[in-house]
Parts: structure tokens; C-alpha cells; sequence
């Protein structure tokens, strides 16, 4: 099975759970992704990702200068973007549970 297929439908999912840990500027969404398990993710799915969001309405934004380079846009949760990550968590894991029951008879 394609797991870029899987996570382009749950990388909105990903990232808020990411955010809700603590704010995060873009790279460091992506390589905490990636610490997590999720090595396919692309840069540039995760930075069109927090746009979306962010326009959306589920998200903060404000800028941090940096002494290592140019700015930085960091990225929070509002409560618009709670309220979503409860909900979509919600849905992952019933979707989860029935998929497993689903392996679980075909094994049987």
C-alpha cells in the first residue's frame, strides 16, 4: 500500500497534533513529523498544509525573529483548530478501529 496516499489524507490530522504540543515555525512542523515516524512527508505538503489551515481559520500565526537567519512564522492553535483536531481525532480512531476489526476477520 502507497503511505503517501494515507497521509495526504491525514497530514491535516498530523499537523494539528503536532501544533497542539506547542507552536511551531514550518521546518520544525515538518522534522517533528518526520521524528514521529511520518518520513514521506514533503516540505512543501506540510507548508500548504498550515496555509490551508491558517486560512481556514484554524490557526495563529505570528513572527519570531531569528539569530540564525531570516524570520520565522510560527503556527498555533486557536480554538477553531482544537475543536477540529477533537473532531478529526475522533474520526482516525473510530476509521482505525474498524479498519483493525476488519484485519482482524480477514486473518481469521
Amino acid at each position: 500500500m502507497d503511505g503517501s496516499q494515507l497521509l495526504k489524507g491525514v497530514l491535516d490530522l498530523a499537523v494539528l497534533a503536532v501544533l497542539a504540543e506547542r507552536d511551531s515555525y514550518g521546518y520544525d512542523v515538518v522534522r517533528r513529523l518526520r521524528e514521529a515516524g511520518l518520513t514521506e512527508v514533503g516540505d512543501a505538503s506540510v507548508y500548504g498544509t498550515l496555509r490551508r489551515l491558517f486560512r481556514a481559520g484554524a490557526l495563529t500565526s505570528y513572527v519570531v525573529a531569528s539569530d540564525e537567519g531570516p524570520h520565522r512564522k510560527y503556527y498555533g492553535l486557536n480554538d477553531t483548530g482544537r475543536a477540529q483536531l477533537a473532531s478529526s481525532a475522533r474520526t482516525w480512531a473510530a476509521f482505525s478501529a474498524t479498519m483493525d476489526d476488519l484485519l482482524k476477520e480477514g486473518r481469521a
